[in-house]
Parts: structure tokens; C-alpha cells; sequence
């Protein structure tokens, strides 16, 4: 009979690179167990040729939290607080807090779900939903739980996180202790955890397109138009610094999201409309790669850079933020500058115009083998096999 595996997921029905990478995995081990996704998207959102996903047979729940009573979410919102802000951050007062920021109204109603699906594995997409499927462990005895962290340690707990923050790092390290196995994305990030983690890299996603013969003299990057995230304000930024002694390069930027207006008036105070293109996402994303000349990863942080290894599988050389996973996925290859310096990327703009195009593509070429879905599945499978 076969193992039954389960992904939990916010969305797998919408763009972004988790989205990606939890649908290529999952398709790819759909071949050997069943395998079923529970998402918190609505079932009218429901679009399996987004990611290819109807060439698999998966199955698909669509979950949504019940309402807490007010009382209770107020005393649970009270909590929180002083947990967060005021209280030692102990294993008995952060066990506490599992409960107050996930009401037993939801944490039932959740565990319910996942026990109704009889699986034997249960993975967690991202840290916010591992903690909170650690917290279900005692309701879920028959399960394997793991948690797949796919932000960076520093974009989850440094001290200008967007996501989680300090406060709140020692709890998840709690919570993630109780998991059979947590899954991050690179090398560097699973040292930063005071427990046993595993590394898996992320596979490539997509089917490349034509590689690219390094004559159109343009840049790409690609990534959601997310606050900060994908540092495309720094780029539009260093564009502008390299365009003022160069007439002939341009730049394409796929992507969507709520940063859009913000790059759109960045180009327009730069007057660069003519030279700096932005892109919606598309099934098509090999078409850019295939007629860009250099990639550029301007991201402030990345728990796995997966456009560098997309871009490389197209032979394109690499501009990127010196971001440790970008390190740990490309070593010296790539033309680094230091993370958020304009005037460094400016200048790494400048020297990619005068790369020895041919070599590096060849060396792209070469990095991104290693990278192979089925090299990446193996290693999901021995987790997965393992009791």
C-alpha cells in the first residue's frame, strides 16, 4: 500500500516561487504515494494547469479556520502580547503561547482535517505553518511531521524581519523541536538552528527553454514585487547609476505584487520607460531567460535563490546580492556586491557588459546539473522512507 503524503499549504493555486517548488515536489512524488494537498485557497481559486499539476494525480483540500468567540480571541490577543513583549520566553510560557496565537477552534479544526486524511506524512509549507503544526503533534500521533522552511534565518528572526522577528525565535525553535525533521534550503541556514535540521535544495523547476546566445544585451530579474523582498528598488536604483554611461542595455523585470506602483514611478523619476520593462508573471517565463543576456538577484534575502539556478540552466551569468545561499549555490561564479549597496551594483551592471560571455555560460551550464529534480526527490524519498 502506498504512503500517504500530505502537503498544508497557505496557497498552492497563485504565483510564487513556494508555490513552485511545492508543486514540482509534489507532483514528482505523486509517482510513488499518494499525495494530497490541504491549501487555505478558496476552491473557486482551484487552476492545476498553473504549475502543471494536472499531469499528476493529487488530491486537494480546501480548509478554512473557524471564528474564535470574541472573549477568547481577546484573552488569547492578550496573551500574545505579553509574551512577545514582556514575559522570559521559556518552554512552559512559549508552550502557552502555541495555544493562544492557535485557539483550540482553529487547532481542532485543523488537526481534524489532517487526521481525516489518514497520512502517514504530514509536511508543513513554510515556518509559520510547521509551529502550528507542531502544535497539533499530540492529535496527530500516527503522523510523520516535518516542517520545510523556505526563508532564510535571518529573513525570519533578524531584527528588520518582515515576518516573524527576534521576539518570537525562541518559540519557533521550540515548536519546530517537537517535528520529526525540519527541512531548510541551504547549508548556512541550517547552522543557525539549535536543533538537528535537514538540508534539501530546491530542485529546478521548469523545463528550460532555449539557452541563451548572450547577444541582446539585457538584464533580467524575476520575483515577486513583494515589500523589500526581491530588492527590485535597489536595482531600478543601479540601473539608473549605470545607464547615465550606457545607452545600449536594458532592463526586464517579471513580476507582480503590491511594490508594482513603487517601481513604476522609480522608472518615471529616472525617465528610464524606454529602457526598464516591467513583465507579468507567465507559464512562458523561459522566453525571458532565453533572451536575456545576464541575470541580476538584487533580493535583500533569499532562503533559496531558485530564479539563479533557473537562470544559470538557461547559461546565463550572475549579478547577485552576496546573500550566503546564493554563495552556497554558486561559489565564485557569480559577479557578488555587497547587500544593498547601489553604487556596488551599478558598478557589477557595468562590469557584466564586459564578461567573458561564452566561459561563464558553459560554467552556468555546469551548475545548474547539479540541481536535477531527481538528485532532489531522493533525498524527500529517504526522509520520507525513514522511521
Amino acid at each position: 500500500m502506498k504512503k500517504r503524503i500530505c502537503f498544508i499549504t497557505d496557497s498552492i493555486f497563485s504565483f510564487g516561487g513556494v508555490q513552485r517548488v511545492t508543486a514540482v515536489i509534489a507532483k514528482e512524488l505523486a509517482k510513488d504515494y499518494d499525495v494530497t494537498i490541504v491549501t487555505f485557497d478558496k476552491k473557486e481559486e482551484e487552476d492545476t494547469t498553473l504549475y502543471g499539476l494536472e499531469e499528476a494525480h493529487i488530491q486537494y483540500q480546501f480548509f478554512d479556520y473557524p471564528s474564535t468567540p470574541h472573549w477568547k480571541n481577546y484573552c488569547c490577543k492578550s496573551y500574545s502580547f505579553l509574551y512577545r513583549k514582556l514575559l522570559p520566553q521559556t518552554k512552559l510560557l512559549s508552550r502557552l503561547y502555541s495555544h493562544s496565537s492557535f485557539p483550540s477552534e482553529k487547532r481542532n479544526a485543523l488537526a481534524k482535517e489532517l487526521k481525516h486524511g489518514d497520512y502517514d506524512v504530514i509536511i508543513g509549507v513554510h515556518a509559520p505553518l510547521a509551529a502550528r503544526l507542531a502544535t497539533c503533534k499530540s492529535q496527530l500521533k500516527k503522523a510523520k511531521l516535518l516542517g520545510w522552511v523556505h526563508n532564510s534565518y535571518k529573513a525570519l528572526f533578524g531584527e528588520d524581519s518582515l515576518y516573524i522577528g527576534p521576539e518570537l525565535k525562541n518559540f519557533y525553535e521550540y515548536q519546530f523541536e517537537k517535528l520529526d525533521s525540519t527541512i531548510v534550503l541551504c547549508q548556512y541556514d541550517a547552522k543557525q538552528f539549535h536543533f538537528p535540521t535537514q538540508v534539501i535544495y530546491n530542485p529546478l523547476t521548469l523545463v528550460p527553454g532555449i539557452p541563451s546566445l548572450g547577444t541582446s544585451k539585457k538584464f533580467l530579474a524575476v520575483g515577486r514585487f513583494s515589500h523589500q523582498h526581491k530588492g527590485f528598488d535597489l536595482l531600478i536604483k543601479a540601473f539608473a547609476q549605470f545607464a547615465k554611461d550606457n545607452s545600449e542595455w536594458t532592463l526586464d523585470i517579471v513580476g507582480e505584487g503590491p511594490e508594482e506602483n513603487l517601481y513604476k514611478k522609480l522608472i518615471a523619476d529616472y525617465d528610464l520607460e524606454s529602457r526598464v520593462h516591467l513583465h507579468p508573471f507567465t507559464n512562458n517565463i523561459q522566453k525571458y531567460y532565453s533572451e536575456a543576456q545576464v541575470y541580476v538577484l538584487s533580493s535583500r534575502w533569499e532562503g533559496f535563490g531558485l530564479v539563479l539556478v533557473e537562470a544559470m540552466a538557461h547559461g546565463l551569468p550572475i549579478i547577485s546580492s552576496d546573500l550566503p545561499t546564493s554563495k552556497e549555490i554558486m561559489g565564485d561564479f557569480a559577479l557578488y556586491f555587497e547587500n544593498g549597496d547601489i553604487k556596488q551594483l551599478a558598478q557589477q551592471l557595468d562590469a557584466a557588459t564586459r564578461l567573458d560571455w561564452k566561459t561563464k555560460s558553459e560554467k552556468a551550464l555546469k551548475i545548474a546539473e547539479r540541481f536535477n529534480i531527481d538528485t532532489i526527490i531522493s533525498q524527500w524519498k529517504s526522509i520520507i522512507n525513514e522511521r
